[in-house]
């Protein structure tokens, strides 16, 4: 059975090391070393999601604030080990992620990619993100998306 939970700090090392992977799987250029990772998606408004099973980790996805943007924040990190895909991994991680951030009261969240990610572009897509204007300075992105969240069932309750 795969389980997707929040990684707590305590957690971070082995986050990291799946980021790692990732960042090898996609040719990243810029990268957080550990102590980055770990300021970056370690506090309020932030996270790293892990997908196990059993003890062997498949996936990652990761969410950080971006304070130039009111209620925003942006999707990172997203990957699935080979061995997961095919298995709606990663459609939970996206769905946990975006729980989260409704919860903790983003109203729109950001992302980018790069025009070879052919399979990430139609996922997003599917998901309900849409092409956007470039809001970051990745030099490697080429692609920008944006969904609108929902307003969570506390925040509805709060008006």
């Amino acid at each position: 059975m795969i389980r997707i939970e929040r990684a707590m700090v305590e957690h971070a090392d082995e986050a990291y090391a799946i980021v790692r992977e990732y960042y090898d799987a996609v040719d990243v250029v810029v990268r957080d070393n550990s102590e980055e990772f770990a300021e970056q998606y370690f506090g309020p408004g932030s996270g790293i999601w892990l997908a196990r099973e059993d003890k062997t980790m498949l996936g990652c996805i990761a969410l950080r604030p971006l304070p130039q943007m009111e209620q925003s924040g942006e999707v990172k990190r997203l990957y699935v080990k080979p061995q997961g895909r095919g298995r709606g991994i990663a459609d939970g991680l996206l769905e946990a992620l975006e729980e989260y951030a409704a919860e903790f009261g983003y109203r729109r969240l950001y992302l980018d990619t790069k025009d070879d990610l052919l399979p990430a572009i139609r996922f997003y897509e599917q998901h309900g993100y849409e092409r956007c204007e470039r809001y970051n300075q990745n030099p490697q992105a080429t692609i920008f998306m944006a969904k609108d969240l929902p307003e969570s069932e506390l925040q509805r309750d709060l008006h």
